[in-house]
């Protein structure tokens, strides 16, 4: 029986399937640098929410990962890098130089690590992103290699993903904030995200008029021209081109991981469609032979598994009460995505501040700890850290919010912080204390808001806070035991 109507002959085709594999597997090496990174403090044996705690707990089939078998910090150090390693080879294009089965694990693999370490990672790991990014990776197990033509079911599937990232947005802010159906969303947002960028400041300053344009025209991007992406060539690759354009502006405006940069990596490979890959250095053009029928099996079975599982983030879609960035298994297969339902109308920061008197009194001087991503130091200009990911600096944002958010963790900081831990206070940006640990520390709460124009020309000042209160009060180590 032929299979050829599984696979493309479209030249633009070859092109996206490298846009795909290069791009989700450069994503993933910086994922995979994050981890190793960060993990140590984070969810280490000594860490704020260690793994080992964690899975004790945990039974492996609701859990999958390859630490049920065994862990300790070095082992989970040469998972992370070992992942590094091999998405650093798939980035390079080590794929098309071995045989399909090969690729095809090594893909495998990468995404089989990743699983296992956002399976453990607990609220450190809460974010939809990681859920993109394990679809993407499962995508990329099935799309092949130079070796066969591009699979017309995966690349649907790419499709499919990226609907379901910018229709799933553009609803839930629909049903959400207020702010998003009288276009006003937007007068807060900049200044009011979770890691503003460099530019952040300038894109807040922007006209009342514009800003509402910006929400109109979101709309626009996530809630009709998704649908384009299934309309055939130039359509789709035009309606991928204005999501290219769209995330870039969000990538310009502010630091939300690597969400923007799979989602612009998803329509480049639907964009690279209408083009003809002869055009570009690496792609082929070649229609090699047809593929091995276990091949067309498996693409097929995947493809099928995918659609049966499309009903859960269908009914989600259609729900009054849709729910944001859910995965409906523990592999994160085909999961529903979303972001920004609600918008924060004012900011609020935690600042951590330490002291080394042996006794706090009303002259005590304090001594503020920084953070390399969230805003402290109102001179201090907002850094671009997208792609990577500052995952302890987010989810101070988080408690900001609301203290349920730390309360998991909150304590092992101050903890660590008062010992002076090496692996946490490498997570910051400065340590007041670098010699000997502090004697106290407590967290206050402040206002902060973006300075006006007058104010930065007359104060060098790219934010203006005001103190709100005490999130916890002047602590000595003892207390925290």
């Amino acid at each position: 029986m032929s299979t050829q109507w599984l696979w493309s002959t479209g030249s633009g085709d070859w092109l996206g399937r490298l846009v795909l594999e290069r791009g989700i597997a450069a994503v993933y090496l910086v994922a995979f640098v994050a981890a190793a990174r960060q993990f140590r403090a984070l969810i280490g044996e000594q860490g704020m929410l260690p793994v080992p705690q964690y899975l004790r707990r945990r039974r492996f089939w609701l859990t999958p990962s390859i630490f049920h078998l065994h862990y300790s910090d070095r082992f989970f150090a040469a998972v992370s890098w070992l992942g590094a390693g091999v998405a650093a080879a798939l980035m390079l294009g080590a794929a098309g130089s071995v045989p399909l089965w090969a690729a095809m694990g090594s893909w495998l693999l990468v995404w089989a690590l990743y699983l296992s370490i956002v399976n453990v990672g607990q609220t450190w790991y809460s974010f939809g992103w990681e859920s993109i990014l394990l679809e993407c990776g499962l995508l990329a197990v099935f799309l092949g290699n130079d070796r066969v033509a591009p699979p017309v079911l995966v690349m649907w599937l790419a499709r499919w993903l990226l609907f379901r990232i910018e229709f799933g947005a553009g609803l839930i802010k629909l049903r959400g904030d207020s702010c998003w159906r009288d276009l006003t969303c937007l007068y807060y947002h900049h200044e009011t995200q979770p890691m503003p960028g460099p530019l952040s400041w300038f894109f807040h300053q922007l006209p009342k008029p514009l800003h509402r344009v910006e929400a109109a025209g979101n709309h626009v991007v996530q809630l009709v021209v998704p649908f384009g992406l299934f309309a055939p060539q130039p359509i789709a690759g035009a309606a991928a081109g204005v999501i290219v354009v769209t995330q870039l502006w969000l990538v310009a405006s502010g630091n939300f991981a690597w969400l923007n940069w799979l989602t612009i990596i998803l329509a480049a490979g639907v964009a690279a469609g209408s083009f003809p890959a002869a055009t570009f250095s690496g792609a082929s053009t070649r229609v090699p032979p047809d593929a091995p029928i276990w091949f067309a099996v498996l693409v097929t079975v995947f493809a099928a598994t995918v659609l049966v599982l499309s009903y859960w983030p269908i009914r989600n879609l259609a729900s009054r009460d849709q729910r944001m960035n859910v995965t409906f298994n523990p592999f994160h297969l085909v999961n529903s995505y979303g972001a920004f339902g609600t918008v924060g109308r004012s900011r609020r920061e935690l600042v951590i501040e330490g002291t080394s008197a042996a006794c706090v009194t009303a002259q005590t001087v304090w001594r503020e700890y920084e953070f390399k991503g969230k805003p402290g130091a109102v001179k201090r200009r907002p850094r671009q850290w997208a792609p990577y990911h500052l995952r302890l600096d987010w989810l101070m944002w988080f408690a900001a919010l609301s203290p349920r958010y730390g309360l998991p963790w909150r304590d092992a900081l101050l903890q660590r912080l008062l010992r002076n831990d090496r692996d946490t206070v490498r997570l910051l940006r400065h340590n007041p204390f670098p010699d000997t640990p502090p004697h106290f520390v407590r967290i206050l709460v402040y206002d902060y808001r973006f300075t006006t124009r007058a104010e930065r020309r007359r104060d060098g000042a790219w934010w203006h806070r005001t103190l709100v209160g005490v999130y916890v009060p002047p602590t000595a180590a003892e207390l925290l035991r």
